[in-house]
């Protein structure tokens, strides 16, 4: 126990950023914790002897849902505790293991499709597949059972990296945080219903000239707020900061200072029918 002074092995791990995640959050309950990594598939979590059975309480929690947000957000604010070094996983494989435990199939298949559309529409093919992706110029039934891909289209097209790399990354968060607490069936109804009302919403007040997963993810931080707030049993929660954060992006689109265009109704419609879509599967789900 010489190079782990004061220091007692508690487990041992194959995933080395699941050894990282619970010691990290080990830190946060002031409880002292060290990865280190004797192999590819080895990796010893050590912590503080006169704390072990407590440690060993907290893993027997954590081991069944190491990805839980109380444990990303805690992880994220002592992440300075754990060191990685020459013999540690990569951290290319690190974030690729944690990208894919986070998002469920749902999750993924969302992000992908808005990346191939933005891929395809950087390289020449953005008027076309805006052609075949955009709103209906004109709201009719013909219209809609001749192409009903229209609905939802919009939500796919995204106009810059900037706009891209924001909405995905939001969505790849909270929606995967919702598919792993609540289902692919919940994320999914969360998905198609925000689209649609964000999207008709957004058409009825600028035209069909407009693009973008916004809705959506406001429809997702509408959500996971209200679920939160009624359901705190769950572990599905946002923090404040990030609520306050996106609300005020909200605001500042209204009062038209950013320099992008914003789909400012989209993001209401979407924050608004994620609240009231919270509000059904809590009170459905208790009946």
């Amino acid at each position: 126990m010489t190079e782990h002074q004061n220091l007692h092995f508690l487990v041992q791990l194959e995933q080395h950023n699941i050894a990282l995640l619970f010691a990290n959050y080990l830190a946060t309950l002031g409880i002292a914790a060290k990865v280190v990594s004797e192999s590819k598939q080895q990796h010893m979590v050590y912590c503080q002897e006169d704390k072990l059975s407590q440690a060993k309480a907290e893993f027997d929690v954590f081991i069944k849902a190491p990805f839980e947000q109380k444990y990303q957000q805690a992880a994220w604010q002592h992440g300075e505790t754990v060191t990685l070094n020459s013999g540690d996983t990569t951290l290319l494989d690190n974030f690729k293991e944690n990208f894919f435990a986070h998002a469920g199939m749902v999750t993924l298949l969302v992000f992908a499709l808005c990346w191939v559309v933005f891929i395809g529409s950087e390289l020449g093919f953005a008027q076309s597949i805006f052609s075949e992706l955009r709103f209906y110029p004109r709201i009719s039934l013909d219209a809609f059972l001749a192409e009903p891909w229209r609905l939802l289209g919009p939500a796919f097209f995204h106009f810059s990296w900037l706009h891209i790399v924001f909405n995905t990354m939001w969505w790849w968060q909270i929606g995967g945080s919702i598919e792993e607490t609540l289902g692919k069936g919940t994320l999914i109804n969360l998905f198609l219903i925000s689209a649609i009302v964000s999207n008709l919403g957004q058409f009825l007040v600028s035209g069909a000239n407009f693009g973008g997963l916004s809705g959506v993810v406001y429809a997702l931080v509408g959500f996971v707020w209200w679920y939160g707030y009624l359901a705190p049993e769950k572990g599905l929660s946002l923090s404040k900061p990030i609520i306050g954060f996106l609300l005020f992006w909200l605001l500042l689109g209204f009062i038209e200072v950013l320099p992008v265009n914003v789909a400012n109704t989209a993001h209401l419609l979407g924050l608004i029918s994620g609240c009231l879509l919270a509000v059904f599967s809590v009170k459905s789900s208790r009946i």
